[in-house]
Formats: C-alpha cells, structure tokens, sequence
C-alpha cells in the first residue's frame, strides 16, 4: 500500500505539468488565502457525492467542468464512507471493531480519479474526513464499533479508542495525498455537535468537550501534514454570554470564537440553513445577512479566513433574492469565501442527487454564480483589513 502512495506524488506533479494548474500549495496571509503569493480567491461549491456515487472519470471531468464555468476555483467534498457491508463507493470497512481502508478501486482509487479530474479543471478541493449525521456512516460508526452499539454521540469526541482510530484514518489520507497541492485542506467533520442523527447525546457535552478535541485533531494533523490548511467543518455556532438563541447560546457544543482561536486551525467555517434552524427572525433573509456579519467580525477579530462553506434556502423560500442578498453580503462585508450547497450536473447516468437545494447548470442561480464569481475575485484583498459592517 505505501509503494503506491508513494506513487501518487509522481503521478500528481505529471497531471499537474499536464494541466497547468500551480503545483504550489494554498496558504493563508491574515484573512486572505494565497497561492504563490498572491491572493486565492475562494468561490465554488460543495460536491459530497463526486467519489461516492460510482461515477466514470468522464462523469467525473464533466462534474469539474460545470463548476469551473462558473469561474469556481474551490469545491468541498466528502473524504468518508464507514460501511460494515461493503457494498459501492466506500473508504473504511468495519467488522467489529477493526476498521480496513478500501485501497482499490471503490476506495481511494477512486478518490485519486476525483483528485485527477478537479486537478484537470483547475479546482482545490476541501476535503472533510468525517460526518457528524448518519449519512456515509460517520461518528456514530465509530462509537458503535469500538465502544457498543448505541453509546453516546459524544464519546467520539473523548473515548482515547475512538479518537485513536480517527487518528489512523486520517494519517491514511495525509499519507497518501500530503504532496497533492489540488487538496486545498482538511476538515475535522463536517458539522459537528454533541448531538448527532442516530446516537444520543451522553448529557455532559459541553463546548470544552469539542474545542478539546478540536485542538487534538488540529495538532495532530499539523504534525504529519506542514503542506495542507486545517479547518473545523462547523455550522459556526456562537455560545455568547446571556442569549438564548440557539445559534449563539452553546447549546451546540460548538464555540465559533473558541475553535477560531486555536493556533493549528487555519481558517473558520460557517453554515447557514435559516429554515431547517427555525431562524426566520425578522426573516430568513435579514437573519442571515446578520449571522454572515457577525462571523465576518469573527474573522477580523482572530485575523484568519473565515468561510461561509455551505448555506441554502429552497425554491419555494424567495430563492433567488435571497442568495443575492447573502452574495452581496460576503462580497461586501470582505467576508473571505463562500462555497454554495450544493452544485449539480446532468450526466450520461442521470442528474447528480438533489436535495432541494441542488443548483443544475442552466438555471437562473447557476448562470448567477459566475457574476458573483467575478466579483469575489475582483474585490481588493486589503478591504478584508479594513471593511466595517
């Protein structure tokens, strides 16, 4: 297994000569990011599906394709699958308490043709390493293998079993992709909270508990890997003194200002789901121009990049003027980047899967995203310094 990752460099330097994209890697600069020096602009989409839904290299190149019309130069997916049945794409099988990477052509064999196509389309991918909620196994897989079926939520976050496992999974990607400069970063998990959508939670969750482990995983990661940024994956909950909005009170498990601060995360994450939070005061509109306010306040007190990765309304939810007003809002407020949830593509197999959210190619917000594009990447870099909402 080491002899072919140790391949994997020499062949990405080879695509890299091929395709023109920078064999250097993203840095950051105070809130901006940079790539050779000059600044990274981040604008693109999430794609979770890309390397999990049996997809050709075709499919895959066309998937790139579409994005990077927009003038995207950025794209989000998922670095996980824990099954215990192998079945599709998948990256780790567990039988009982020993998990076994999949090496081959459904594994990371199939990730490496992920890394290829956006390589080919001049798109950096955010890769996330594990999931908070049930989909593609996640957490609570790795409690209920390790620990027993049904423990807490939460001891992923604290077990030394579990958090050792996690470790091992991860210096599985970082060994074999620590040379790739088309990974942009790593990502912790994507969401998480001392609740999940199987486990319960044990009841002594707190924000320690995550900004704990958050500082563990972050070192650990730096540890092995001096070439790939680090970020969270959050959704950005705030735990302010006195409110008791379920957004800023703590009550997540998450600190946005906490996690921020620590020295081996590079850059802050954000979501924004007004709806599914039941956030819709005075509107889903204006409550979320103010949640991008005040994680850009966020990234200029701690001076470190702050993304708004994923965020989305429905069609029916005024769709369309409400992602102008939120576009409007990072470009001018010198938020640093933005990510859409999520892209989508019409491909030899059928359209990618849509949640609802799911943006195709030819629609009025697609054709949309190339103007905001344009003017992301035109913004001057020294307002993220100066700009006050």
């Amino acid at each position: 297994m080491k002899l072919y990752a140790s391949f994997v460099p020499l062949l990405a330097a080879a695509v890299s000569l091929a395709t023109g994209l920078s064999t250097a890697f993203v840095k950051t600069d105070g809130q901006c990011f940079t790539l050779n020096g000059a600044p990274y602009t981040v604008f693109g989409s999430n794609s979770y599906w890309v390397g999990l839904k049996g997809l050709t290299t075709n499919e895959m190149n066309v998937t790139f394709q579409n994005i990077a019309a927009t003038g995207a130069t950025t794209v989000r997916t998922w670095g996980f699958n824990e099954v215990t049945t192998a079945s599709g794409d998948y990256y780790q099988l567990w039988n009982g308490s020993t998990p076994t990477i999949n090496y081959g052509p459904t594994g990371l064999k199939n990730f490496d043709n992920v890394v290829a196509a956006a390589k080919a389309n001049n798109i950096r991918l955010i890769v996330t390493l594990t999931n908070n909620w049930s989909d593609y196994g996640g957490i609570d897989v790795y409690v209920d293998q390790i620990l027993g079926q049904g423990q807490p939520h939460d001891y992923f976050y604290t077990d030394p079993k579990v958090i050792a496992a996690y470790k091992k999974y991860v210096e599985v990607w970082i060994e074999r992709y620590i040379d790739e400069p088309t990974i942009f970063g790593w990502e912790l998990a994507n969401e998480p909270r001392c609740t999940g959508s199987t486990n319960a939670t044990s009841g002594t969750c707190t924000t320690t508990t995550i900004t704990n482990w958050v500082k563990i995983m972050s070192a650990y990661i730096k540890s092995l890997d001096c070439n790939h940024l680090v970020g969270l994956g959050d959704e950005g909950w705030f735990n302010w003194t006195n409110n008791i909005d379920a957004s800023y009170d703590g009550s997540q498990g998450i600190d946005f200002d906490a996690n921020l601060a620590i020295d081996t995360i590079d850059f802050g994450t954000f979501h924004l789901y007004p709806y599914t939070w039941d956030e819709e005061t005075p509107s889903a509109m204006s409550w979320g121009h103010t949640w991008i306010k005040n994680h850009r306040n966020a990234q200029a007190m701690y001076d470190k990049p702050v993304l708004m990765e994923e965020f989305g309304v429905l069609a029916s939810q005024d769709q369309i003027a409400t992602y102008k007003n939120w576009y409007t809002a990072v470009i001018d407020s010198g938020l640093t980047g933005v990510l859409i949830w999520q892209a989508g593509s019409n491909l030899t197999s059928g359209p990618t899967p849509d949640d609802g959210y799911t943006i195709f190619p030819g629609t009025t917000i697609y054709e949309m995203e190339s103007m905001y594009a344009a003017q992301l990447k035109d913004r001057n870099p020294q307002g993220l310094q100066s700009y006050d909402m």
